[in-house]
């Protein structure tokens, strides 16, 4: 039988053989040091590293590409809320379908095969923007996973009429029950509820968590016995978790215990945090990012993704993980020669896990999600920032770069 594609010469580990990998119907049918079948498609990677396919975790793929359009000039969290609220009435179905579709041509290339997207509603705007994303979901279904969060950004209580939308959102299809525990009160109500809907529906919970500079009324301790309670261990994510970095290690060793036996992933959101974080620190500013390496050697399922881009929580990016990733580096000091291959996980394999996608990695048997990168070496994989020159998801190339550099001499 004529394989679909077969990638002649990859190198999956750095420092063991190169290897074959043949693909067929979806999936990767072989792994071996030579494979003799044909193949409709013959990729000769001279040694060049292949990847399971990019996962960007946590994005809002409905507000991306507005920075230009009312600046949040202070930096602040509180003024990115504000500037987006004021924003969000004005978009358009047209609008959003237009920016969002722009923003998922700018990560697909990049390779990315599965995104969480969390989208917003709420009485002021309605589903404008949640409809629109369920849409883009469908049409991008061949070039992406997409899993869609049911987003209340302005709160549940505090803005009413948003506990109604939250079961509305889940009856039209959202995957993810979400929620912003620090941005409603009471804190604890707000998650019991998100569990409520969860319970309901059977759905993973994916919260914006405890995002502040100090450690002052943390729900995360809360979420984690509610978590093994409700005997949903696995199936709760968190992005931010920013507050964390206050805490001295007596205090924060026991809630990281915790979160382990609650087997809560963590979004690290570097571009955010870092961007938003510590505005009123006049010296001695701190970095306001989640503790990834306490996280991560605690135990806790530890990812990276990209939150925003060009908005007023993020006003820069151009859809790259790895550029993330490499912010995340020198940030998070991961730089060293034990630290630096626990990164790329983070935006494959963990955030893979904490999204529940099945079949993932390269792994005979498993979907052929797949990213040939421009570099020979896979601890470089980051650091390189190298060129995806195919992207293949269910066993079809969706991404070809054939971009060339000439250096005239």
């Amino acid at each position: 039988m004529v394989l679909d594609i077969l990638m002649k010469n990859v190198r999956l580990e750095d420092g063991e053989e190169l290897v074959d990998l043949g693909i067929q119907d979806g999936k990767i049918k072989e792994i071996s040091q030579e494979i003799t079948e044909d193949a409709e498609k013959v990729i000769d990677a001279e040694g060049r590293v292949v990847i399971p396919g990019l996962v960007e975790s946590h994005i809002h793929l409905d507000k991306a590409l507005i920075a230009d359009r009312k600046p949040n000039k202070s930096g602040t969290l509180k003024e990115a809320i504000e500037v987006t609220a004021e924003l969000k009435p004005t978009f358009t179905e047209e609008d959003i379908y237009e920016r969002a579709k722009q923003t998922l041509e700018m990560i697909i290339p990049k390779g990315v095969t599965a995104i969480r997207t969390h989208s917003e509603f709420d009485p002021a705007q309605g589903f404008t923007g949640f409809k629109t994303i369920l849409r883009l979901k469908e049409e991008y279904k061949d070039l992406v996973d997409i899993q869609v969060v049911a987003f209340p950004q302005e709160g549940i209580f505090k803005a009413p009429g948003t506990e109604e939308m939250m079961y509305e959102a889940m009856e039209m299809g959202a995957d993810v029950v979400g929620g912003i525990p620090y941005n409603d009160a009471p804190a604890d109500e707000h998650i019991d509820l998100v569990f409520e809907i969860a319970k309901k529906y059977d759905k993973p919970v994916d919260l914006h968590q405890d995002f502040s500079d100090e450690a002052d009324d943390l729900s995360i301790e809360y979420l984690a016995k509610k978590t093994i309670e409700e005997g949903y261990q696995g199936r709760i994510s968190v992005g931010h978790l920013t507050a964390l970095h206050a805490l001295p290690d007596e205090q924060l060793k026991p809630i990281i215990d915790l979160m382990t036996e609650a087997d809560i992933s963590v979004m690290s959101l570097p571009a955010t945090d870092l961007h938003l974080g510590a505005r009123n620190d006049e010296y001695n500013v701190q970095r306001a990012v989640t503790p990834i390496r306490k996280l991560r050697d605690g135990g806790v399922n530890v990812c990276i993704a990209t939150n925003n881009i060009r908005n007023a929580f993020t006003p820069y990016g151009n859809g790259d993980i790895l550029q993330t990733a490499m912010l995340a580096i020198p940030v998070a000091h991961l730089g060293g020669a034990d630290d630096l291959p626990t990164v790329l996980p983070m935006i494959t394999d963990h955030p893979a896990r904490a999204i529940g996608l099945e079949d993932y990695g390269i792994k005979e048997g498993n979907k052929a999600d797949l990213v040939l990168m421009d570099t020979k070496v896979k601890e470089h994989a980051i650091i390189d920032i190298p060129e995806r020159l195919y992207v293949i998801k269910d066993g079809k190339i969706t991404v070809e770069n054939k971009k060339e550099t000439i250096i005239h001499r």
